[in-house]
Order: C-alpha cells, then sequence, then structure tokens
C-alpha cells in the first residue's frame, strides 16, 4: 500500500470491508474446484446473468439484514459504478432493485450515471492509455444525510471503494462501510 495515502482514502480503508468468496485471477492456475466455482460466478454476475444475480443478492440481503437488522431499512445501497453505463446497468440495476426487494434498503442505483466510458481496470494493463477515473455524474444532493453501504463485486487494494466512498461523504454522506462479492487473491490455500 501506498505509504502517502490521503487522509480521507486512509479513514475509509479503516472501515469495516466485507466480502462473500475470494477471487482467483485467470493467471493464477493451480486453484481448487471451489476458486473455479468462485471464478465463475464473478463472470456470470459481471455479465448480468440472472441466476448469478440472484445468488448474488440472496448473499447480500442474507449479510445486510444480520449485519442492521431492522435498521437495514434506513440505510442506502449505492453500487460502485462499471467502466461504461452499458456495463453498469447489466450489473447493477436488477441487483439493487432485488436486494432492495430482500431487505428494505433504500436503493440508489438511480442517483449515479456513468457520464463517459472508461477503460475496466483490468484492461488498462493492456492499453497505452491510462483512465484512473471514471466520469460519474451524482445527484449530489440525494446522498446529504445518508447513511450508506457501498457495494462492489470484486476488491483488490480498496482505492478505488475508498476514494468512491469519500466523494460520497463529500456530499454529505456518512458511508458505514464496503461490501464485495470477492476479494482478489493470489495465493490458493485450499
Amino acid at each position: 500500500m501506498r505509504k502517502n495515502l490521503d487522509e480521507n482514502i486512509k479513514r475509509q480503508l479503516e472501515k469495516k470491508m466485507t466480502h462473500f468468496i475470494k477471487y482467483f485471477p485467470v493467471r493464477i492456475r493451480n486453484v481448487g474446484e471451489d476458486a473455479i466455482l468462485n471464478r465463475q460466478l464473478m463472470w456470470d454476475f459481471k455479465d448480468g446473468k440472472g441466476e448469478a444475480t440472484e445468488q448474488v443478492a440472496q448473499m447480500t440481503a442474507d449479510y445486510l439484514k444480520e449485519e442492521f437488522g431492522e435498521s437495514v431499512t434506513d440505510i442506502l445501497l449505492v453500487t460502485i459504478p462499471a467502466s461504461t453505463q452499458a456495463k453498469n446497468e447489466t450489473r447493477y440495476k436488477s441487483f439493487c432493485n432485488r436486494v432492495s426487494e430482500l431487505t428494505g434498503i433504500a436503493n440508489g442505483y438511480d442517483h449515479i450515471k456513468v457520464a463517459e466510458d472508461r477503460l475496466a481496470v483490468h484492461e488498462q494493463r493492456r492499453s497505452k492509455r491510462i483512465s484512473t477515473a471514471a466520469v460519474l455524474e451524482f445527484d449530489g444532493d440525494f446522498f446529504k444525510g445518508k447513511k450508506i453501504v457501498c457495494w462492489d463485486d470484486c476488491v483488490t487494494t480498496g482505492i478505488s471503494y475508498s476514494t468512491f466512498a469519500n466523494k460520497l461523504e463529500e456530499m454529505g454522506g456518512n458511508v458505514l462501510q464496503g461490501v464485495f462479492l470477492g476479494r482478489t487473491s493470489y495465493r490458493y490455500n485450499k
């Protein structure tokens, strides 16, 4: 981790971050069947496949209900946008609706838009064009005074999550924690 991280980013990284599975990139080859199944779940979710979306929505809902109990209805679910508006809609629109149906959590999906497409993080390694931030449009007033849970499909270092959470807090929101389908892992231990 970088030594000179902004204090606001450090503060976000100190908050609770929960993940459901370990995600092993394809270049990590000697993994077991469990890791292969988790990898497929991640890919299917990212592709918006209905069964994966439902499975991940159920996992998320179960976690949120256990973590927050009845107060889950006082919280806003905000997904960290994908690299393009099309990918964002494929991944998160029905997911957010379903988690909201299952828990009563408020749905923040419609209050952030991807205004300009960028390369996904994994695509940046193969390109000469590097884009470190998506151009996002926020309904800024909407987040003021809200208790927020940020959700993303995968976390590696937490910097993207922390930067995004910090932006929501600059608009007056209170980010409680980050929740992720997977955490990138590079060493497989059964």
